[in-house]
């Protein structure tokens, strides 16, 4: 009966890691989207290098 609940457990926690990754997965995917549209904009703006989206 324990190595039957450990396994559970073992696979609850991979299920719950494996989701989390995917998530943070989507949302470096969203913040790289977001960047490289900041940096097609900054680009095409005629303003010379004041017109950032963004302060470093």
């Amino acid at each position: 009966m324990v190595p039957l609940l450990l396994v559970l457990l073992l696979a609850l926690i991979l299920f719950g890691a494996g989701f989390a990754l995917k998530a943070l997965w989507w949302i470096a995917v969203v913040v790289l989207v977001v960047w490289l549209l900041g940096f097609v904009m900054r680009s095409t703006t005629a303003g010379g290098g004041r017109g950032r989206w963004y302060r470093w």
